[in-house]
């Protein structure tokens, strides 16, 4: 099984855009024991893509609880260089 934070970037490659709380649910099966498993941390691991160049921010919006959810994708650039490191 690959690095949760490997998979989370590949994940992003498969999809138009995604926030944190559809990565939980794409990703339950596989890493849900994972303490680095919660929202918090992949929108971490998200911010950071997005610092390296590897995806951009598309929206933003509330969830029905109120907390803000921010939303990432993968441009042509970041997904060649995804591509290029994790197989």
């Amino acid at each position: 099984m690959m690095p949760l934070n490997y998979a989370i970037l590949k994940y992003m490659t498969t999809v138009s855009e995604a926030c944190a709380d559809d990565i939980l649910i794409a990703l339950d099966s596989s890493y849900k024991g994972f303490r680095a498993f919660t929202a918090k941390a992949i929108t971490d691991t998200l911010l950071t893509a997005e610092v390296n160049g590897l995806l951009e921010q598309t929206r933003f919006d509330l969830d029905d609880q109120g907390n803000l959810r921010l939303f990432f994708r993968a441009n042509d650039e970041g997904k060649v260089t995804i591509a290029k490191y994790i197989k």
